[in-house]
């Protein structure tokens, strides 16, 4: 095991070898992908038995039988809040209980009243109430049809690839066996199939106890070309048909320097697919937890008439998604739309919103591993003031412990942290320290023996506490999946446990997949045990927990006032209610900078807004215009951080010379200008669960020309951004969609029409960012050290008119780090231009906060020059403002109307 460790080691620290595909399985190294993927569309094996049915005013329930094998299935439909319809399918009467995935959902999602319409021998009709929608299930073979007055909008096993492996006792060994559900010539054809009871994978052995208990489901999307979704990949936004080669892998694994834009599997895993055309938008979320894998294929269909409900017959573009998991129960949620927005509300209304997160979080974070020393870490603090940088949090990677033992420091390097916090607390930072769920095996170490002896590690196939070997060497794994394991951990953040720490130092979850150097595809072994369940039934579902703890820790050491910040590589659907993401070991290469779009914007869909790609690349060096690009895009992503391996050469900005120096702190101090816009849209997040960073598509659903974009985005829905991420660029064509739209660049204010493809010289000091005309965007333009120091500066509001329409926008205020915003203690104003007025008024009139910070300059694009200006506030008389007008770029500026931030005024051009 040592020689293991060894070997991992000199790949990680020499930093020259690239991921070795063969320490990963495809599907045909997965023995039931392999084995559901045989199965072809056809007639299905499965009958509804209409006898059965059972409906009460919440659901319905229904026998499904095999006919090759006589088993029987349970399906359970209901009919959601929110045009959501939830499918399960489990085993009638399975000789143990299945894995169901519990604490992802935020409660028991309320139902609505189920109606039968009409029923025959053929198939029961249900009306799912709005919008003339049905469910058609028909009962030879089972099939399930959501349609909308003629339109089907999805159909469930209509290629007939429900698929169930139910458990049974093995005949020899008198255990819990599964058998497969495919038809076969041969009754004991699956008993005899390789991988069905045991399974190797290079060196490790599957013991496999329970058998074969893998599920599998199809679903045909008619008129739909575009799907996206199902993160973590490093793949194009919209996701690609998988007929030539492996489906898309969702089980969270610790990939070496990953490649790109293939379906393998990544860190994190998010089951939930959206299907987008001109017409409607609608998402699959497949809740299960263990090793899954989605095919997508794309056709053509002619639809025939189903019952009397769908007449005539089309051609029409279809995409067909079937998905694939290890083990548990079918249990699906298809939410319905019609909107991208309606999807992004009914997913949060399941899985709950992004978290707020402090203020401080939004701005930029410097990291390396490692910063060697507490004068290291002076030293870069002092770097940023040098030379004007603004920052607010600096990082600690795992060379801060003693040994590789989390919640210590070691001692020599770090013999005073708190001396260190509070000199970086005394300028308004913060730091974040690294805390990785392996645990050091070793006596000596508190937290080892306390896990230890309240039995709280996970088990081995043999009861046995579980050991693999991480960064400390041989290591246990804690259960995170036990709520007392997780209320414990949470206790460990307490000041007077995690010595050395105060209130500025946050966390960072790394290697929680779990990563495992000497596991099958360097994770845990899948007979491992968290209580009665296997490892394999809950394996993307560690890392979800393992931060939760972390979160409810951090918010537990302030007494419930102050809100966390924890960065996780792991992750799941949910994980979005605890903190942020980073999109793992990328490399410093101009390719992996173009990923971080997409794979930012695809996590943004499935509810986790809070995305990053490590600033310059975490594996090799970047050239320096590579890091400038890198910076300049990173700033206009939600998660904002640098980050670099330990073998490679420093790379703090000002390292390369001042030329560039100066590009870095300008990309920076743009980020800090927009914090307002960006805190905003934080908070929007996550009162609705919209995305921060989104595709084009999301804001403009009836123009195809954005449906495949992924090389440029929105932040709301106010700014476009187009990065340069090509090397030696001289120029980007950028897609500014909308026909009754006007564009503005914000660096020149130049106007361009919508809908077209600009044509865009840059050099190197260029980020093409535009401002939707219609809206209004508040900025801070005095930059200062962190983002706390900004605190009550005052406003800079950005105007962009369109004649077509009202300019709207707003601000929102509250005290940057406690939950008292819960409490109503914030700000929130609404602003709008209409009829030559500007004004603000109140959108939380029930909410009281009280800001220092007032508006000191307003800027109109696409203003007319007035003969007049005046100001009326609520309280006091009209003021006439001077200002100034550019008739070259027809920008109009007001300077210090002075008015506070949180008052009601109106702003009159005559």
């Amino acid at each position: 095991m040592t020689a293991v460790l060894v070997l991992w080691l000199v790949a990680c620290l020499t930093g020259t070898w690239a991921v070795d595909r063969g320490n990963f399985k495809t599907c045909d190294q997965s023995s039931f992908c392999k084995r559901q993927r045989a199965l072809k569309p056809g007639e299905s094996p499965y009958r509804a038995l209409l006898e059965t049915m059972e409906l009460t005013n919440t659901r319905l329930t229904l026998q499904l039988i095999n006919d090759n094998n006589k088993v029987r299935l349970l399906l359970e439909l209901y009919r959601l809040q929110g045009n959501i319809t939830r499918v399960k399918i489990n085993e009638l009467k399975p000789l143990k209980p299945r894995y169901e995935v519990p604490d992802v959902l935020v409660r028991e999602p309320p139902t609505e009243p189920l109606s039968l319409l009409s029923q025959d021998e053929n198939g029961v009709v249900l009306s799912l109430g709005a919008e003339a929608q049905r469910v058609i299930v028909s009962a030879r073979p089972f099939r399930l049809d959501i349609v909308e007055g003629r339109d089907v909008l999805m159909s469930l096993n209509s290629r007939g690839l429900l698929a169930f492996e139910h458990l049974r006792m093995r005949k020899d060994t008198f255990s819990y066996k599964v058998t497969s559900t495919v038809a076969s010539t041969n009754k004991d054809e699956d008993e005899k199939e390789d991988g069905m009871w045991e399974e190797t994978f290079k060196s490790h052995t599957d013991s496999k106890p329970n058998g074969p208990s893998a599920i599998s489901l199809d679903f045909s999307l008619p008129g739909v070309e575009h799907v996206y979704g199902i993160p973590e990949h490093a793949d194009t936004l919209r996701l690609k048909t998988t007929d030539n080669g492996d489906p898309y892998r969702l089980y969270n694994l610790d990939v070496f320097q990953y490649e790109l834009y293939n379906p393998m599997a990544l860190y994190g895993a998010v089951p939930v697919m959206l299907a987008h055309s001109a017409q409607r938008t609608t998402g699959i979320f497949w809740l299960n937890a263990a090793e899954t894998w989605v095919d997508i294929s794309s056709n053509t269909t002619v639809f025939g008439k189903m019952l009397d409900y769908v007449q005539g017959s089309s051609e029409t573009p279809q995409t067909d998604v079937r998905w694939i998991s290890e083990s548990g129960i079918i249990d699906v949620f298809l939410m319905l739309g019609p909107t991208a927005k309606d999807v992004f509300a009914q997913y949060a209304s399941l899985t709950g919103t992004q978290s707020f997160p402090p203020l401080t979080a939004v701005g930029y974070h410097q990291c390396r591993w490692n910063y060697n020393d507490q004068e290291d870490v002076k030293a870069v603090d002092a770097g940023f003031d040098e030379h004007d940088i603004p920052y607010d949090f600096i990082w600690l990677d795992i060379e801060h412990t003693d040994g590789k033992r989390y919640f210590t420091w070691d001692p020599h390097k770090f013999a005073s942290p708190k001396e260190m916090l509070q000199g970086i607390m005394d300028k308004k930072r913060k730091m974040v320290a690294i805390v990785d769920p392996h645990i050091k095996v070793d006596n000596n170490y508190k937290i080892h023996n306390e896990i230890r002896s309240r039995g709280y590690y996970i088990k081995n196939k043999d009861g046995g506490d579980y050991e693999g070997w991480c960064w400390p060497g041989s290591a246990g794994y804690p259960d995170f999946t036990r709520e007392d394991m997780r209320a414990w951990w949470a206790s460990m953040f307490a000041y007077d446990q995690y010595e050395g720490t105060m209130e500025n130092l946050y966390t960072w979850n790394d290697m929680n997949e779990p990563s495992v150097f000497n596991g099958p595809e360097v994770t845990m072994h899948k007979d491992a045990m968290h209580g009665a369940w296997e490892h394999r039934d809950l394996h993307n579902i560690y890392g979800f927990y393992v931060q939760m703890a972390t979160a409810e820790g951090l918010v537990q050491r302030s007494g419930g006032v102050e809100r966390p910040f924890v960065l996780t590589r792991a992750f799941f659907a949910g994980s979005q209610r605890y903190g942020a993401v980073w999109t793992g070991d990328n490399a410093a290469e101009w390719d992996h900078l173009k990923i971080s779009i997409p794979m930012c914007l695809s996590l943004g869909l499935v509810g986790i807004s809070f995305c990053g790609a490590d600033v310059g690349g975490f594996f090799k060096s970047p050239s320096a215009e590579l890091l400038v690009r890198w910076y300049q895009t990173g700033a206009y992503q939600p998660f904002f951080r640098a980050h670099a391996h330990l073998d490679t050469p420093r790379r703090e900005p000002w390292l390369f010379g001042p030329e560039n120096t100066a590009l870095i702190r300008e990309a920076v101090r743009q980020r800090y200008t927009l914090l307002p816009y960006w805190y905003q849209q934080f908070y929007h997040a996550h009162r609705t669960g919209e995305p921060i960073m989104r595709p084009l598509w999301v804001e403009y659903p009836q123009d195809p020309a954005t449906f495949a974009l992924d090389d440029e985005f929105l932040i709301g829905r106010d700014l476009l951004v187009h990065p340069v991420t090509e090397e030696g660029s001289r120029g980007v064509t950028a897609y500014l969609p909308g026909k009754d739209e006007v564009w503005f660049d914000v660096h020149t204010f130049q106007k361009h029409n919508g809908a077209q493809n600009l044509y865009i010289p840059v050099t190197m000091s260029s980020i093409p960012v535009f401002q939707r005309g219609g809206s209004i965007i508040p900025r801070k333009l005095r930059v200062r050290r962190s983002s706390s120091c900004m605190e009550h500066d005052p406003y800079t509001l950005f105007v962009a008119l369109n004649p077509q329409r009202t300019a709207e926008g707003e601000l929102y205020e509250d005290d940057g780090h406690t939950f008292n915003y819960e409490k109503k203690e914030f700000l929130h104003r609404r602003l709008s231009f209409v009829n030559n007025a500007l004004s603000s008024v109140n959108l939380a009139p029930d909410a009281t906060f009280t800001t220092q910070s007032w508006i000191e300059r307003i800027v109109l694009l696409g203003a007319r020059k007035p003969s007049r200006v005046s100001m009326k506030t609520a309280d006091g008389p009209e003021n006439q403002l001077e200002f100034d007008y550019d008739s070259s770029t027809s920008v109009l500026t007001l300077r210090k109307p002075g008015m506070n931030a949180g008052a009601d005024w109106t702003v009159n051009f005559e």
